[in-house]
């Protein structure tokens, strides 16, 4: 993404932490990462990404989520000799609907992105609302998908590696 084509969703990205009355620094800003997952269609799939903290042990951050926008499908492998990223979402503004293995929500609230069906295979469906929480184990398949409003979520986890994430669907560089 360009500069010129950053901007936008940076603006909508921190529209969204005010109204969930979230107060991030300049810095925090200036370094927030907007996460397309190299598909180009960052209001579709996609999100913005803001770190407090990631370090050896853990890592801090808050998930930014337009209306409708989806984290693809996806895994945190294990590296060297850690079992792999185990995360904590917390929804602190919006809704989010993630889906993990377990039995299918017959009728899901969230749809993948058109184009994309073929690589989601998880649909046991968990609709988080402000104050909820739900932890993701390692090496566990999941998306997930911000409600009409868009979400913000807090995510608590142990060392985030990027890099090493497995998704789903072929075409997603990291």
């Amino acid at each position: 993404m360009t500069t010129d084509e950053s901007a936008r969703p940076r603006a909508l990205a921190r529209e969204l932490l005010d109204k969930a009355g979230i107060v991030v620094s300049r810095a925090e800003l200036a370094g927030m990462e907007l996460a397309s997952f190299g598909l180009g269609d960052f209001e579709r799939t996609g999100l913005a990404l803001v770190v407090y903290v990631n370090n050896d042990r853990y890592c801090a951050r808050e998930l930014v989520m337009l209306p409708g926008q989806t984290c693809p499908e996806h895994r945190h492998l294990p590296v060297a000799d850690a079992p792999g990223k185990t995360e904590t979402f917390r929804c602190r503004w919006g809704r989010v609907c993630l889906y993990v293995p377990g039995p299918p929500e017959p009728k899901p609230k969230a749809v993948p992105p058109a184009g994309s069906e073929e690589h989601y295979t998880v649909f046991h469906q968990v609709v988080l609302s402000p104050g909820d929480q739900y932890t993701v184990p390692p090496d566990t398949l999941h998306w997930f998908q911000a409600g009409p409003e868009g979400a913000v979520i807090s995510e608590f986890s142990s060392t985030t590696r990027d890099e090493s994430d497995l998704f789903t669907d072929p075409r997603i560089r990291r």
